[in-house]
């Protein structure tokens, strides 16, 4: 069984390649700029804004499945061009796309897989669009929507955190902006449960935690012997930073549907790294 990891050298897309060949599937990962260090993986260098070059690799490779984790933030080529020519490209394998809590305003603050996108940024327009085009290029597909990424050490939120914490950089974390933040190992082992699943459509993957970036900070910090005292708090509401500041990811369909659970911040950042399969 051969894996495409579209995306394998992100954060997300190099857990997703590790799990994978611990379950013993063929690897084959995209990069953009450098492939990283993973052995076993096949590494091919291809850019998701290009459809004739995903199309050539996609049909070179042939895989069963296909699990697209690229991350642009600030480019709508890549969330929302990118991901369709994935879809395309993909047909004839199983195709699970990654997709963010950005769609969504915050004004419902809780949102179920049935919710209907209200993006209020670039990025969170790019990601629905995404997700109109996935869903009718390949209706097999399984979008999945996730939160706040956080890891073993390795995201962009806990080097933000480890920066205030240290005085390397200047800034706050809101206490007022709530997201659901998952672990990288619980997506990646619901991701891949979801690709060897025959559910389609949206799921929603995140922790059972609604936390503040204040209070994510802080327990990254407490877990990292970080000085807590040190890191600086603020409103949200009263920066101008675009975006929703209250989405919560209601992920009870998609949690009843998993052995993989989803922990939540509090729990996964008290010591407790290892996804658990109930």
């Amino acid at each position: 069984m051969t894996i495409l990891v579209v995306g394998g050298s992100g954060f997300l897309g190099t857990e997703v390649v590790r799990q994978s060949l611990a379950a013993g599937y063929q690897v084959a990962a995209t990069y953009l700029t450098r492939p990283t260090d993973i052995a076993g993986t096949a590494w091919h260098a291809m850019d998701i804004r290009d459809r004739q070059q995903v199309a050539d690799l996609v049909t070179a490779i042939k895989p069963d499945m296909v699990i697209n984790a690229a991350f642009q933030k600030a480019d709508w080529a890549s969330s929302a061009d990118g991901a369709a020519h994935v879809a395309i490209a993909s047909v004839d394998a199983r195709l699970v796309h990654v997709s963010s809590d950005a769609v969504f305003s915050g004004t419902a603050i809780r949102y179920d897989e049935m919710s209907v996108p209200d993006p209020t940024t670039p990025y969170g327009a790019a990601k629905a669009a995404a997700e109109t085009a996935i869903k009718a290029i390949s209706p097999t597909a399984v979008i999945a929507r996730t939160s706040l990424i956080i890891g073993d050490g390795g995201s962009r939120h806990e080097r933000r955190v480890h920066a205030l914490a240290t005085g390397r950089i200047t800034g706050v974390l809101s206490t007022d902006d709530v997201r659901c933040p998952v672990h990288v190992a619980d997506l990646t082992a619901a991701l891949l449960e979801l690709a060897s699943s025959d559910h389609a459509g949206i799921h929603h993957i995140a922790g059972t935690d609604a936390v503040s970036r204040h209070e994510l900070g802080t327990l990254i910090a407490r877990r990292d012997g970080l000085d807590t005292a040190a890191l600086p708090a603020g409103q949200r509401a009263d920066s101008n930073l675009p975006g929703p500041v209250d989405v919560r990811l209601d992920c009870t369909m998609t949690q009843k549907r998993l052995r993989t659970k989803l922990r939540g911040a509090r729990q996964f950042l008290n010591g407790h790294t290892i996804s658990t399969i109930e």
